[in-house]
């Protein structure tokens, strides 16, 4: 997996690869160097999506400095991707309700679909700190204490 960093390059070009079909045409033997080749792609990467992924690697890194173990590692992280979930939910529960170009109707259904996606997010987290409560069992009181600090935040 590729771990995105400020340093990465703002502008990626992909390259096309050489057309062999018109070289098996045309019979001709000579192949199109790499500086002949034009881009078949290019990507661009906002500094603030370079920010965000630069944040989204610190967002954890408590966790990942905490000494744990790596089960306990990963039950914190998906719990706090669940509660961040949860909160983008909320918030877009909160922008339908404001809307008011939408019709009564259109409003109930999505926020019918948002409540039942609501719904799986907060059985996703029930579910996720009961393991993380059971995993912490066989921890030092120390190590729970941090287990249960970290998933707080």
């Amino acid at each position: 997996m590729i771990s995105l960093t400020t340093q990465l390059a703002a502008r990626t070009q992909v390259q096309a690869l050489p057309e062999t079909k018109k070289a098996a045409e045309s019979g001709a033997a000579e192949v199109p160097t790499a500086d002949e080749v034009k881009p078949a792609a290019s990507v661009t990467i906002s500094g603030a999506a370079m920010k965000a992924a630069a944040n989204e690697k610190t967002s954890n890194s408590d966790i990942d400095d905490s000494g744990l173990s790596d089960n306990i590692k990963n039950l914190l992280k998906m719990i706090r991707q669940i509660k961040k979930q949860i909160a983008e939910k909320q918030a877009e529960m909160a922008a339908v309700m404001a809307d008011k170009t939408l019709s009564p109707e259109q409003a109930r259904a999505r926020l019918s679909g948002l409540q039942s996606a609501l719904s799986a997010l907060q059985a996703s987290l029930t579910g996720a700190q009961a393991s993380l409560s059971k995993a912490m069992k066989d921890m030092s009181a120390g190590d729970a204490a941090k287990a249960a600090s970290l998933a707080m935040k």
